[in-house]
């Protein structure tokens, strides 16, 4: 009984060993990738973090297989036809991760997830002086309020604006989505249309487009949005997604 019990001791000590170990690799590969994010790709990253499902995870770093690697950004800014974007937060979920031999990143048979871009940040990226974006009361409305200057006087205006996701031109200018998506604002309705050089004047002010996938993961591409009180939110997917460094 007695040699019995040092075995099970021993095994009790050996497998928390074991289990110390998986928890400290686990951890250094998620710290690794999370830096490698940050300093990956042609936008900026506020902050990630990284989080490796599946146990132990010792037996897949030997196989430089991952079931799953969940990925949270902040602060991306998405930069993109010389425009700058940011999205607020980010969050994708890689499956079937193929890991690079130095944990410096990775491709991901396919990754789903979400974004969200803020009223404050949709506001910066239109880019026009004296526009403000809030909520348009209703999912995929928001309300666009500008001031614009009609026969020397100074007009505040407020429009409800579409938000949609639409195919970005080719390369040949045509619509057949090769190179992406594009977030639209568009007014629904603006005072004055129909009104030469008014509808114009304001729609300049209200109605813009802007890319976003040059700063997301190469293969992570935009599927829907929709809008809410906390801004617009996004919807990603893709296959062959790469987890930095590819």
């Amino acid at each position: 009984m007695r040699a019995l019990r040092v075995v099970v001791i021993i095994g009790v000590v050996l497998g928390a060993l074991l289990a110390g170990a998986d928890r400290w690799a686990v951890g250094y590969a998620e710290n690794r990738l999370a830096e490698r994010v940050q300093q990956a790709g042609q936008g900026q990253v506020g902050g990630a973090e990284v989080e490796i499902h599946g146990f132990p995870f010792l037996t897949q770093a030997l196989s430089r297989d991952l079931d799953r690697v969940d990925l949270k950004l902040t602060d991306v800014e998405a930069t993109a036809d010389g425009r700058k974007t940011r999205l607020s937060r980010l969050d994708a979920s890689f499956h079937g991760v193929k890991i690079d031999g130095n944990y410096s990143g990775g491709t991901a048979d396919r990754a789903e997830g979400t974004a969200l871009i803020t009223y404050a940040d949709l506001t910066a990226a239109s880019q026009s002086d004296g526009v403000t974006l809030t909520y348009g009361g209703t999912p995929g409305k928001v309300k666009v309020t500008a001031k614009v200057d009609v026969l020397g006087r100074k007009l505040t205006r407020s429009v409800v604006s579409s938000v949609t996701l639409v195919d970005a031109p080719d390369s040949k200018g045509g619509k057949g989505g090769k190179s992406g998506k594009i977030v639209r604002v568009r007014a629904d309705q603006v005072p004055g249309e129909g009104v030469p050089g008014i509808e114009g004047m304001i729609r300049k002010k209200t109605d813009f487009d802007r890319r976003l996938e040059d700063g997301l993961p190469a293969g992570l591409q935009l599927s829907a949005l929709t809008s809410d009180e906390a801004g617009v939110h996004l919807t990603l997917g893709g296959t062959n997604v790469a987890l930095a460094g590819s």
